[in-house]
């Protein structure tokens, strides 16, 4: 019988956010596979775990895996783990897991942390849909195709990113997208964690004079009616000016947004507060509540 391959969360940075399964499953296997020996070899010490370690990542994947299937096919256990949180995201661990399901061989995951869906609730962002889009690719038609698909995106995109490439990801989104709230999240887990919110300008502002260090999760509210508009206005601010505030409110309600949303926008073209524009409608009559928020 062939054995089995346990893909198995494992701690961001805080080494204690491991289960007691982890643990065992990783003292049982016959062998650990991970993506970097040296980072996994810090939390095996901190557990006493003596289990012999293998290395497996995006420089030797093909070769290694085929000698991993026949390690399993021969009825050894084998624990997968990535550098930090689960195997088998944006990491080589996907490939061998489908390899064993086309060999047949059983595969089992120990849950454990995940850094997106991580960042994700500490963002505050809207959670209630959402997508993960990985690493963004470095050629220029691809990672464009990608950045116009993530423009028109409705739900909160996930993104991860490096130090050093994490500007310029900034100022190719504030591009494609404009000034759409989001976050970066930094060193989760770890003492030097770290959120930044505000909207892509805030973000790309922030970078441009700090910069940045350890691991990083974007975290991209989607477009909404309101978004698109701050993006792309219909009418140029000069002639939106021209009308009186009931018919520049009137503007934005007839084309679909709430009247929250439509005061936001009607303050922004007018250069002036948003409480200036509700004071307005009330004198004006219109004393629907728009202001909350």
């Amino acid at each position: 019988m062939s054995g089995t391959l346990y893909a198995v969360g494992t701690p961001l940075g805080n080494l204690e956010d491991i289960s007691l399964r982890a643990i065992r499953i990783l003292k049982e296997s016959d062998c650990i596979a991970a993506e970097d020996t040296r980072q996994t070899l810090k939390l095996l010490n901190r557990y006493d775990i003596k289990t012999h370690l293998t290395s497996f990542h995006e420089h030797n994947q093909k070769e290694k895996a085929q000698d991993l299937i026949r390690q399993l096919s021969q009825g050894r256990t084998i624990a997968l783990v990535t550098d930090a949180g689960m195997p088998g995201i944006s990491d080589p661990g996907q490939d061998l897991i489908r390899m064993c399901h086309e060999s047949s061989i059983p595969v089992s995951v120990i849950p454990g942390p995940t850094a997106a869906t991580t960042a994700l609730t500490l963002s505050g962002l809207a959670s209630e849909r959402f997508v993960f889009y990985g690493f963004l690719p470095r050629g220029s038609k691809q990672r464009k195709a990608i950045l116009d698909e993530i423009a028109g995106e409705y739900k909160t995109a996930i993104l991860y990113e490096s130090p050093h490439h994490l500007l310029r990801t900034l100022e190719d989104l504030k591009m494609a997208i404009g000034a759409r709230p989001a976050a970066v999240i930094r060193e989760l887990t770890k003492i030097h964690e770290e959120l930044i919110r505000g909207n892509i300008d805030d973000l790309v502002s922030h970078f441009k004079e700090t910069e940045p260090r350890g691991e990083i999760v974007i975290i991209l509210e989607g477009e909404t009616d309101e978004s698109r508009h701050l993006a792309t206005p219909k009418k140029s601010v000069g002639s939106l000016q021209s009308l009186s505030i009931e018919e520049h409110m009137a503007f934005y309600l007839k084309d679909g947004l709430d009247r929250k949303s439509a005061m936001k926008l009607t303050a922004r073209d007018r250069g002036v507060p948003k409480s200036e524009i509700y004071s307005a409608l009330l004198e004006s009559g219109d004393n629907s509540d728009g202001s909350s928020g």
